[in-house]
Parts: structure tokens; sequence; C-alpha cells
């Protein structure tokens, strides 16, 4: 759910903290699609470099786990 625009004459409800979680969630996405372009540092996911769904997985949890501790 998207706030609405403080020049509406009639706002309409929005749960504030579900935008936010969602929010966080589109932005560690984004951040983890930065780790396609990467071959060489092992964090090539979604490339087509990673065939099976384990190596896939790892490499998500790779990149995750870097997200998460910078």
């Amino acid at each position: 759910m998207i706030p609405p625009k403080p020049n509406r004459k009639n706002p309409r409800d929005y749960d504030w903290h579900l935008y936010k979680a969602r929010h966080l969630i589109e932005n560690f996405f984004v951040k983890l699609k930065q780790y396609r372009t990467m071959p060489t540092a092992g964090y090539a996911y979604a490339t087509g470099y990673e065939k099976r769904s384990v190596n896939f997985l790892g490499a998500i949890y790779l990149a995750a786990a870097v997200i998460w501790l910078n």
C-alpha cells in the first residue's frame, strides 16, 4: 500500500508499518541485485552461472550475509 499524495483532498488510509516493512524489503532486493554483475567475486546469481538450485540458493545466502554484515 502506497501512501496518498499530500495534496489529495480526501486522503485514503494506509498502514504505515506495512509500508515501512515493504520499503525495507524492496531496498534489500535492490542491494541483492547489485551482486548480479560480479561473477569473479562468486556472487553471480541469476545470470546463468548457477545451474543447480542448491548453488543458486547458496549464492543468494552469501550475498544476503554480505549485505547484512555491511
